[in-house]
C-alpha cells in the first residue's frame, strides 16, 4: 500500500507498507526517514527533535547528498542541494505482497541552475521488502560533462555507541577528516570519541555489529564509504539533535567521495546503489 500523507504543518511524505516492512519517505529530498520490518524496531535513526519543515534538512534517516558530498564543491551548500528540493513521485508498483517499489525524480530548475548550471535527471528508486534497496541514478542531460560526488548519508539506529563495531573495512585506506591525515584501518572499527573517516577501495560488504543484531550494507557503483559519529561536544553544537543523541546512532554512508568522484559525459548516467539487510 502506498499512501500520500502530510504532517499538521503540511509537510508531505509517502508511507509505503507491505507484509514485510513499512517505510516513510519525505517528498522534500526524497528522504527515507523510517524503515522498519514488521514487528521489529526501526533500522534507521531519526532525531526526535528534527524539523519537518520546508527548506530544512531532516536530521536522521537517509539524506541524499548530491551533486556534492560535504564541501567537495565549495560553490555549493554543504552536501549539495538535492536534500532540500521537492521531488516528484514518478511511479510506484506492488511487485508482490512482500515487495513494493517507488520511484522519485528531480530535474534541474532555474533555481538549481543558479547554483549548479547543468541540465540533469536524478532518479531515486526505492525497493521495500525485508531489505531496503536504494538506487540513485544520475543522468547528464547537458551538452557538456559534469562532475559529481554524492552519498546516501544513512543514520543507523543502535543500542548504544559503546556496543557496536563496524566490520568489512579492515586494511582499507582512509582519510581522517578530523586530522586530514591518511591511514590504513586495522581490524573492526569501535568508538571512543568523535569519528569522521572516508574509506576508499571498498568492495566488500560492510557489517554493523550491534549487541543484539547485525546489519549488512552492500554498495554498488561506489568504492568509498564514510563512517561518522559526532560524539559529545560536536553533538551539543548540532541542530535538530539532543545533546546525548550521539549514543543512539552511527552513520555508514554509501558514497562517491573524494577520489571516487564521477565524471559524466553528455547522455551518460551513473547509479549509486545501497542494499541494507
Amino acid at each position: 500500500m502506498v499512501e500520500f500523507k502530510k504532517f499538521e504543518n503540511g509537510f508531505e511524505y509517502v508511507e509505503v507498507s507491505n507484509s514485510s516492512a513499512r517505510v516513510r519517505i519525505a517528498l522534500q529530498g526524497a528522504h527515507v526517514f523510517h524503515f522498519a520490518r514488521i514487528n521489529e524496531e526501526p533500522i534507521l535513526w531519526l532525531s526526535d527533535t528534527s524539523d519537518f519543515e520546508t527548506g530544512k534538512a531532516i536530521r536522521g534517516g537517509v539524506p541524499i547528498c548530491w551533486p556534492s558530498f560535504g564541501m567537495n564543491n565549495p560553490e555549493l551548500p554543504q552536501h549539495g542541494f538535492a536534500r532540500v528540493c521537492m521531488w516528484r513521485v514518478e511511479n510506484y508498483r506492488e511487485i508482490d505482497k512482500k515487495t513494493t517499489q517507488i520511484i522519485f525524480t528531480l530535474k534541474d530548475t532555474q533555481e538549481s541552475r543558479e547554483l549548479w548550471n547543468y541540465s540533469f535527471l536524478l532518479e531515486l528508486k526505492v525497493t521495500i521488502s525485508e531489505t531496503l534497496v536504494m538506487e540513485l541514478i544520475t543522468t547528464n542531460l547537458d551538452d557538456k560533462p559534469f562532475i559529481i560526488t554524492q552519498a546516501f548519508h544513512t543514520y543507523f539506529q543502535i543500542s548504544d555507541i559503546s556496543n557496536v563495531a563496524i566490520g568489512g573495512l579492515s586494511d582499507k585506506p582512509y582519510l581522517d577528516a578530523l586530522t586530514d591525515k591518511h591511514h590504513v584501518q586495522k581490524g573492526d572499527i569501535t568508538f571512543s570519541g568523535e569519528f569522521d573517516c572516508v574509506f576508499q577501495e571498498v568492495e566488500s560488504e560492510i557489517l554493523l555489529i550491534d549487541k543484539n543484531c547485525t546489519i549488512r550494507i552492500k554498495n554498488e557503483g561506489s568504492s568509498s564509504v564514510v563512517v561518522w559519529n559526532p560524539w559529545i561536544e560536536k553533538c551539543k553544537r548540532m541542530s535538530g539533535m539532543r545533546d546525548d543523541a550521539y549514543k543512539e546512532f552511527v552513520c555508514i554512508e554509501s558514497a562517491n567521495a573524494f577520489e571516487d568522484f564521477k565524471i559524466l559525459e553528455p547522455k551518460e548516467f551513473h547509479t549509486l546503489k545501497a542494499t541494507i539487510c
